[in-house]
């Protein structure tokens, strides 16, 4: 059996560290892709030979291009793609926004996924692949003026478009939508949220279901009074 590969954006630390582990260990190739160089590139070595360290900037469509690109030689072929890499509001609502991180928020959230689902498509329509996106409880729940939830709004609404394009090849779509995860993304530790390792595990899972079951939505929320 050939063994599949899956390009990573946002792999340096978080969910997406936790996801390359997940998907090594269920056999699967992972190509890292994040703008800490010495992260991912620490990261591969750990992983071995089934891992590629693919420097760049998700935002720019010449540096995912061209580690797609790499992937696909490297590997021999792409099955899936998991556009992870995400950034939050560094305040809250509307009115006390920050317009820079606005722009930057919207360029990673949205532009960077749209990016990674656009160069990835023609090599994930030879291989009938799957398309993963990062969503978010905030991209299903009304919070005040929240920009950083609008944008996980948009990916959940695109992603229901894309699953039915891509339908019409045999591709697949999920949104991987978790509540709060204690990852690098807050500021501060959030000891009762979800661990990376519980948001890998539904990466994998969606990854491992029969060609013929798409998983469109999975949502996780931590359920701390349990442990």
């Amino acid at each position: 059996m050939t063994t599949k590969t899956m390009f990573l954006t946002g792999a340096s630390s978080g969910i997406g560290a936790a996801t390359a582990r997940a998907a090594v260990a269920a056999g699967w190739n992972v190509a890292l892709f994040a703008r800490s160089a010495d992260k991912i590139e620490a990261l591969a070595g750990e992983l071995g030979a089934q891992a590629l360290a693919l420097p760049g900037d998700v935002t720019q469509e010449a540096a995912q291009a061209e580690a797609i690109a790499r992937t696909v030689a490297h590997f021999g072929a792409l099955h899936a793609v998991y556009a992870n890499a995400g950034l939050g509001a560094t305040a809250m609502g509307t009115e006390a926004g920050e317009l820079a991180n606005w722009r930057e928020m919207l360029d990673v959230n949205i532009w960077g996924a749209l990016l990674s689902a656009k160069l990835a498509l023609p090599h994930l329509k030879e291989t009938k692949g799957h398309i993963l996106l990062t969503g978010s409880l905030a991209g299903r729940a009304k919070l005040k003026g929240s920009v950083y939830g609008a944008t996980k709004w948009f990916i959940h609404g695109w992603a229901a478009n894309l699953q039915e394009e891509v339908r019409e090849w045999g591709g697949r779509c999920t949104v991987i939508a978790p509540g709060m995860v204690d990852t690098p993304f807050f500021d501060e530790s959030k000891p009762q949220g979800l661990r990376p390792e519980d948001v890998a595990n539904a990466v994998v899972y969606a990854l491992n279901q029969p060609p013929t079951v798409n998983v469109g939505e999975v949502f996780l929320m931590p359920n701390p009074e349990a442990g």
